[in-house]
């Protein structure tokens, strides 16, 4: 028998599970199969890599406006989106300092970046609102 493993990282830890039988993985959800070869470390690190995935458009918009976002940002914005996840939110509109970022809270992924003052200050199909400090 093949075996199966799952990797898991929350804020606090990092664990490795042996997955038995068929019932155990009922409610992890798939990752993505690594290449043939990849290394448990490899694989650690590619996890690690950060919270927030950024779309092609928001990447687009951040580096066309020039906006820097340093690692202690991204781990503010990353928090709240955790945050919002814990009350249910599913798209939500952050505030931080002059930016207004709209993200897919389930997927993790800044949709939209831009400065307030070129918002029209209307956002739609949002159900969150978060003001990050």
């Amino acid at each position: 028998m093949t075996e199966v493993w799952n990797l898991g990282i929350d804020k606090e830890k990092v664990w490795l599970q042996e997955i038995k039988s068929p019932e155990a993985a009922k409610g992890l959800r798939p990752g993505k199969r690594p290449r043939p070869g990849t290394s448990f470390e490899e694989l650690l690190q590619e996890q690690l890599k950060g919270p927030l995935t950024f779309s092609a458009h928001s990447r687009r918009r951040i580096e066309s406006r020039n906006i820097k976002l340093q690692e202690n940002d991204l781990q503010k914005i990353a928090a709240a989106v955790e945050k919002a996840a814990s009350k249910g939110a599913r798209s939500s509109l952050l505030l931080y300092r002059d930016l207004a970022l709209l993200v897919s809270v389930n997927k993790r992924t800044i949709i939209t970046a831009m400065e307030t003052r070129e918002t029209e200050k209307i956002f739609t199909n949002i159900d969150s609102a978060v003001i990050i400090e």
